[in-house]
């Protein structure tokens, strides 16, 4: 299959999922309806549609563009097909700091959650370039680092939740990822930073195609490293951590969106990024869409139901790798 009708696929699939999670949830909406749902104000399920249903789908689809791109860029950078922004501790910094803010400050305006969610990514990256410039940002330090990092961030989290019983329903609740409760306010807030970002994701990937080379090659063809993996990383950082401010703490969708990506159309960053982008929005509407019927009126927050997704996927990807080697 040609790479251009793999993104066409993958676009379909998007607008299919669209669809069917406008039409899903406790009050089923049929498809043969949907139309006057969406443009009749005094069809009882307008209101559903267009206050609830459609800014929850356009924040999965930008959120999974987000940390999808965030994830192809990491990896790219780092060499290391396990690099996430849940690996190198970016989202374990946007959890910490979004646990403290819900435990210390409970009658907090509703905006200062993503923003210190936020906060707390960039802080997370601004201690991990801290920690490895001394090995000058090389993918190994970074790797290592990045995994240290989320260690001693994730037992902070873990402590507040020990020490601060109150409100830990809605700690874990974020901290697992849930497109719940989100609506046109968040929609809005990522629109312009994925729109931004994501053209600039795309237009470096001729960088990243060079960094897959390593540094020696890369140096040898003249591109500076230290500088240049730096603004890529904040690049990545900056797409994770406003994704992540908006929907809590998922991780698995930037680590295996890039390898369904890559499976499929190789390790070229100009088609694997805007691939992995669209699977990484696919299995955020899929994963909201089962999450939310497969226990109705309860949901299942998106976070679990990607993980439990794309988890025989990857696994699957190690046991294949694996026998390649030995083959």
């Amino acid at each position: 299959m040609s790479k251009g009708l793999v993104l066409i696929t993958a676009l379909f699939t998007l607008l299919v999922l669209s669809v069917v999670s406008v039409s899903a949830g406790t009050v089923p909406i049929p498809l043969r309806s949907m139309g006057e749902s969406l443009w009749n104000p005094d069809s009882p399920t307008y209101y559903i549609v267009h206050e609830v249903r459609l800014p929850r789908v356009v924040v999965g689809i930008l959120a999974g563009f987000g940390l999808a791109a965030g994830g192809v860029i990491l990896q790219s950078l780092i060499r290391n097909p396990l690099a996430s922004p849940d690996v190198i501790g970016i989202t374990k910094g946007a959890g910490l700091v979004a646990a403290a803010v819900i435990f210390l400050f409970p009658k907090a305006p509703g905006y200062m959650l993503p923003a210190a969610a936020l906060a707390g990514a960039l802080a997370a990256f601004a201690l991990l370039l801290l920690l490895s410039k001394r090995l000058t940002l090389s993918p190994a330090a970074l790797a290592l680092v990045g995994v240290a990092i989320g260690a001693v961030l994730q037992a902070g989290t873990q402590y507040l939740i020990v020490t601060h019983p109150t409100n830990i329903n809605t700690v874990l609740l974020w901290l697992s990822g849930s497109l719940w409760g989100r609506g046109w306010r968040e929609a809005l807030s990522l629109l312009p930073w994925i729109a931004l970002l994501l053209p600039a994701a795309w237009l470096s990937s001729g960088k990243l195609n060079v960094f897959l080379l390593g540094d020696e090659t890369s140096i040898s063809l003249g591109l500076d490293t230290i500088r240049q993996r730096f603004w890529l990383l904040l690049l990545a950082v900056a797409l994770a951590g406003i994704s992540v401010a908006a929907v809590g703490a998922i991780g698995f969708v930037g680590l295996i969106a890039p390898h369904m990506a890559r499976s499929l159309i190789g390790s070229r960053n100009q088609w694997l990024i805007p691939l992995s982008a669209l699977i990484g929005a696919n299995l955020m509407l899929l994963g909201d869409c089962i999450g939310r019927i497969v226990i109705t009126p309860r949901e299942v927050p998106v976070g679990i139901m990607t993980a439990i997704i794309g988890a025989p996927y990857f696994v699957y990807l190690l046991r294949r790798e694996r026998l390649r080697r030995i083959k």
